[in-house]
């Protein structure tokens, strides 16, 4: 056997990934949800299998939608922790605000993650952001809109962007559509 095979990608070894990703504590994430310190390391160790109602109070306490902690089986055994397929991409994200992200990692165990970003025509995001990351995009179609602290900018198709923890907001003001590819560090979703 290969040192360098890398494990399954588990559900809780995601859970335990974005718990550690937003400084959350196993004691913090337990009083969040009323459980013992005991059964958020069982989940996260794959011992124990959490109810959809327990997934549902784990997608809120961690912020993300329940459609990210699902989806950890659709890749063959061969290809998981290695490929993604375009049909097999974890969604994330509402995509309320016009913005339907796709996970393009195999997993969230890694130091980063690549993101796949459609920010639909004349999509804005309402409220600005401020993540504790260092995140670079690949603008592969269409054009954004940024702010990024007190910068504005306008990137196209081939251009590239760096936010490095600062405060920043986009708009698509256009009429087509921008898809952008993120690596994001550390993992956020």
């Amino acid at each position: 056997m290969n040192d360098h095979t890398p494990a399954l990608t588990t559900l809780g070894a995601d859970l335990r990934a974005l718990r550690r990703a937003r400084g959350i504590t196993i004691a913090d994430l337990a009083a969040r949800m009323g459980r013992s310190v005991g059964w958020i390391s069982q989940v996260e160790r794959d011992l124990s299998e959490p109810s959809i109602s327990d997934l549902r109070q784990l997608a809120t306490c961690l912020e993300v939608p329940m459609s990210m902690l699902f989806a950890h089986a659709s890749a063959p055994v061969e290809e998981q922790g290695y490929i993604v397929r375009a049909e097999a991409r974890r969604p994330m994200g509402s995509g309320e605000e016009g913005l339907i992200e796709e996970l393009l990692s195999p997993d969230l165990t890694d130091d980063f993650e690549m993101v796949h970003s459609t920010f639909a025509p004349n999509a804005l995001m309402q409220t600005r952001a401020h993540r504790p990351t260092q995140e670079v995009a690949y603008v592969i179609s269409g054009r954004l809109d940024l702010q990024i602290a007190d910068r504005r900018f306008t990137v196209g198709p081939g251009d590239s962007f760096r936010i490095r923890n600062e405060p920043f907001q986009w708009a698509n003001p256009y009429d087509e559509a921008c898809v952008a590819v993120w690596v994001i560090a550390p993992p956020v979703y």
